[in-house]
């Protein structure tokens, strides 16, 4: 018989492993052409399209739903039904979309494990991903759900870590975009110009954006 120590090492590595497999193959289930074209979705939607915001949380919840351990998926799928708020007529209906919204992204921070810093979506690890998108959501609601202070710190946890220097150039530019703005709004002006130059020095597809964002505070 195995010792009791050893037995314990076994079942812990023999669950590690069935995890791993588990997560790679839901993520292979789900094809880079269907996140795309969600993702685009949900960028629209983010500019402020309307009809983007509905079609990014179906897209996003039906890929959800055929990968319940994808955290990328649920964090996409919550952040789009939490921004149906914007667009809702009813307080109460404004509140559900939001709480709704805000328990899926919850629950996505929930599932991150070691792995999810090998599975990706379009080249980013699953793990930076979804603690991005939970910053965003989080750092955009209004003061009265208090995520502010967790948006900053999930945002300073992904720029801080070192999957973050291989992360593809886009994924890169639109962390230092929102650190950038981020820094703004809290009156750091040194430190809001350090994260846009970071987007102009690297080039990424956010430059223009940046620049414009400089060229704002010098004046």
């Amino acid at each position: 018989m195995y010792h009791p120590r050893l037995r314990q090492s076994l079942r812990r590595q023999g669950v590690a492993l069935f995890t791993a497999l588990a997560l790679q193959g839901a993520h292979a289930a789900v094809g880079e052409p269907q996140f795309q074209a969600a993702f685009q979705q949900f960028q629209l939607a983010m500019k402020g399209d309307a009809a983007a915001v509905e079609q990014a949380a179906d897209a996003f919840a039906r890929l959800a739903q055929g990968e319940p351990g994808d955290p990328v998926l649920l964090a996409y799928a919550g952040a789009a039904q939490a921004m149906k708020a914007r667009a809702a007529l009813m307080p109460w209906k404004k509140m559900g979309y939001a709480e709704d919204g805000l328990a899926q992204i919850d629950k996505a921070l929930q599932l991150l494990q070691p792995a999810h810093d090998t599975l990706q979506h379009r080249g980013t690890p699953a793990s930076l991903e979804t603690r991005f998108v939970a910053a965003t959501t989080f750092l955009g609601l209004p003061s009265m759900f208090h995520r502010e202070q967790r948006g900053a710190a999930l945002l300073e946890q992904v720029l801080e870590n070192p999957l973050f220097a291989q992360a593809p150039l886009p994924f890169q530019g639109a962390v230092w975009m929102r650190a950038g703005q981020q820094a703004q709004k809290e009156g750091k002006a040194a430190d809001a110009r350090h994260w846009f130059t970071e987007v102009v020095q690297h080039q990424a597809p956010q430059a223009e954006a940046a620049r414009a964002r400089l060229a704002e505070m010098k004046a």
